[in-house]
């Protein structure tokens, strides 16, 4: 689309069809409906749960209610990818990050039973960091061990979650 005042052929208006992404493209149509899928999915699977009151909540009243929100979210961000905001995909994504994110996320999941609170967030973190292309190792480690000591402290001291910190302690 041209601006009104360029009546012939210019460089700008070429270069600027040319950066606009189209819709199959578009990050943010994709990121919006990412979103609302998995609003949707939430919503389904907690139709089956008790719905409850603002005051008396059931346990199908959080992720009812936050599957809504993702799915308002996911229904601006479409909408704001269909207008033509938004940047283009990336032509490639790092095959490092797409092996270690899902290895520490499954880690932690057989880690959090076995070995303990600590050990989990620990490889959780540490694999996060190591996910990414710019990290420096010893920034890592300090950031893995005080992000776990702080995760310890607020959800098994303060919220009292049932896990152990250390397997058989």
């Amino acid at each position: 689309m041209r601006p009104a005042q360029c009546q012939t052929d210019c460089q700008y208006c070429d270069k600027r069809a040319a950066m606009k992404p189209s819709i199959l493209d578009n990050k943010d149509v994709w990121a919006g409906l990412f979103l609302i899928a998995v609003g949707l999915v939430a919503v389904v699977i907690a139709r089956n749960y008790t719905f409850g009151t603002a005051l008396r909540m059931g346990p199908g009243f959080f992720p009812t209610v936050l599957g809504g929100f993702l799915i308002l979210s996911g229904l601006y961000i479409l909408a704001s990818g269909l207008r033509g905001g938004g940047d283009p995909l990336a032509a490639s994504w790092p095959l490092r990050a797409l092996i270690v994110l899902p290895l520490a996320l499954v880690l932690f999941g057989v880690l959090i039973d076995r070995a303990g609170f600590i050990p989990a967030m620990l490889v959780l973190i540490f694999g996060s960091g190591l996910a990414g292309t710019d990290f420096r190792l010893i920034e890592l480690i300090l950031f893995s061990v005080l992000l776990t000591a702080l995760c310890a402290i607020v959800f098994v001291w303060a919220l009292g979650l049932p896990y152990p910190l250390l397997a058989g302690f």
